[in-house]
Formats: C-alpha cells, structure tokens, sequence
C-alpha cells in the first residue's frame, strides 16, 4: 500500500491549496483518514480526520478555514484549505487507519505560506 500526496506549494497569506493523498494497493477496510502537518522542532500534529461514517475533527486553528472529504472511488482524501496564514506553513502528511488499526503514511508536501 502506498499514500501518494500532493497538492503543496508556496502560496501568499490568504490564499488557498487543496491536498490530494491517493491510496494505491489494498487497504482492508478503512476505518478513518486525517491529515497531519509538522514544523521543524515540532511533533506531528493531528489537524484534520474523517471517519468512514463521515465524522470530521479539526484542530481549533483551522477551523472554519480548512475542510477535509474524500472520493471513496478514488480511495483519494483531500484537505482544502483556505485563508492560509504563515503559520500554516509545514510539511503535511496524509494517514490512512484501517479496521485493524494499522496506520499508513503519505510521503509529506510541503506547504509555504508566504508574501
């Protein structure tokens, strides 16, 4: 199984990206998806997750402004994202959950909020 993501770049504050992470292989039932982001110095942190049964979660600081969904067809998440500040600049990471709670990572994309 592989997560292939993308979607990064250098964008002004303000402005918008969409991220994309495509599963390829076999993934036994998925259980959830979510999108993490990491700084240099910092740990990993969680900013957005989706259930199989549609539940979101967002971290308080990108609330309202970042949306997660999927295309289950495609076995693809995305993480919209709008009204970029500076510090929403970081490498971002896809993850997917299956049933057996086994986790599967994107490689990173690197996100730069800058004018």
């Amino acid at each position: 199984v592989q997560l292939q993501a993308s979607g990064g770049g250098l964008v002004q504050p303000g402005g918008s990206l969409r991220l994309s992470c495509a599963a390829s292989g076999s993934i036994f039932r998925i259980n959830s998806m979510a999108w993490y982001r990491q700084t240099p110095g910092k740990q990993r942190e969680l900013v957005a997750q989706l259930t199989r049964g549609g539940s979101t979660t967002y971290i308080d600081s990108v609330k309202g402004r970042f949306t997660i969904s999927r295309d289950n067809a495609k076995n693809t998440v995305y993480l919209q994202m709008n009204s970029l500040k500076p510090e929403d600049t970081a490498v971002y990471y896809c993850k997917y959950k299956d049933d057996y709670l086994n986790d599967y990572w994107g490689q990173g994309t690197l996100v730069t909020v800058s004018s």
